[in-house]
């Protein structure tokens, strides 16, 4: 059984590990507080789940998922996550992340930067423009009439076949921007960001995406 590694809890993490509990996969998710502070959590999604530090997840997990914010990307541990899939759920707030001048004159994307700092995993972006409670909310079975679709991109063929693999088994289509330099078309301020849409109108959105203001 898959084992999906979660480093960041909050409301992405913790809504990707409730989505992926009731697929069928075990979960290790750690946060920034420690594991002692993830007892409610672990409480709920039950026994295919333990909570653990960064490391532990990230060694835990057959594919692990960095939801953590872009200030703290260079606190997410390399070595474990050596060789494995890594989906970045990432967006650009200059608020919270104070500004990065590579992301302002758009000259890199957020996943290219975890892709950096993580240059021996296979990373791919994923559900970072979809409101978190809609994870385990908006799935629906393949082939429904409209069934929403989400995005990915990643320069790793394998790591693309793996979210799209999980985003049917959450009950969403999806479409492939393609590598990790076209993942801003998904990000903060575009078309495609937090809407409801099925693959067709997710195709329209990132086709009308401008890379600047």
């Amino acid at each position: 059984m898959t084992t999906l590694g979660i480093i960041g809890a909050g409301n992405i993490g913790s809504n990707v590990a409730r989505a992926a509990v009731a697929a069928g996969y075990n979960v290790v998710i750690a946060n920034s507080r420690g594991p002692e502070t993830l007892g409610d959590l672990v409480a709920e999604l039950g026994p295919r789940a333990r909570a653990a530090t960064a490391e532990e997840a990230g060694a835990a997990g057959d594919v692990v998922v960095v939801t953590v914010p872009l200030h703290a990307v260079d606190k997410v541990p390399v070595e474990p996550l050596a060789g494995k899939v890594v989906l970045d759920t990432n967006n650009y707030y200059f608020e919270r992340d104070g500004h990065i001048e590579a992301l302002d004159k758009g000259e890199t994307t957020t996943s290219e930067i975890l892709q950096r700092h993580l240059p021996t995993s296979k990373v791919v972006k994923a559900f970072n423009h979809i409101v978190a409670t809609d994870i385990v909310a908006d799935g629906s079975p393949a082939g429904s009439p409209g069934r929403r679709a989400l995005a990915t991109a990643s320069d790793h063929d394998d790591a693309v076949e793996f979210v799209t693999r999980l985003y049917d088994e959450f009950g969403f289509d999806t479409v492939n921007i393609g590598p990790l330099s076209e993942s801003w078309r998904v990000e903060r301020d575009r078309p495609a960001y937090v809407v409801v849409q099925n693959a067709e109108e997710l195709r329209a959105n990132l086709a009308m995406a401008h890379r600047l203001p």
